[in-house]
């Protein structure tokens, strides 16, 4: 009585191959490129302490994309991968919009002041007869 596990019923010879090994499928055409982890742009996002603290999150999917792609799980790569780009993008749109928004802002409040200044100015430097004053 067999009782080895797993049970493997026996092969017959393919045709055409002496040794009796099975064809094998060769699948050609364009390798996928390798999942991109961000480690670099994450560390700058963490290194600039922006608000909500993005770019750590940044930092921590990209370390795990990057684990993901030496463990050989690519898909699970390329989804930390996407996720830190996300959060990168996230933490520079964070970082570049409020002082832009700030200096805009600014310069708009200068230009009105300006030119309420100069309206302001030709309104008190009227002047009145010395008859106004009797």
């Amino acid at each position: 009585m067999d009782t080895s596990f797993p049970r493997e019923e026996p092969q017959a010879p393919t045709p055409g191959k002496a040794d009796g090994a099975a064809p094998t499928a060769l699948m050609l055409g364009e390798p996928s490129p390798p999942p991109h982890d961000h480690l670099i742009w994450s560390i700058f996002s963490t290194i600039y302490l922006n608000l909500c603290c993005l770019g750590f999150l940044a930092l921590v999917h990209s370390v795990k994309a990057r684990d993901q792609k030496v463990a050989g799980d690519l898909e699970a790569a390329r989804r930390y991968g996407s996720r830190a780009k996300c959060y990168n993008i996230l933490a520079a749109m964070w970082t570049l919009v409020p002082p832009l928004l700030l200096l805009g802002l600014v310069v708009t409040g200068a230009l009105h002041l300006s030119r309420l200044a100069k309206d302001s100015a030709e309104f008190f430097s009227t002047k009145f007869d010395d008859a106004d004053y009797d």
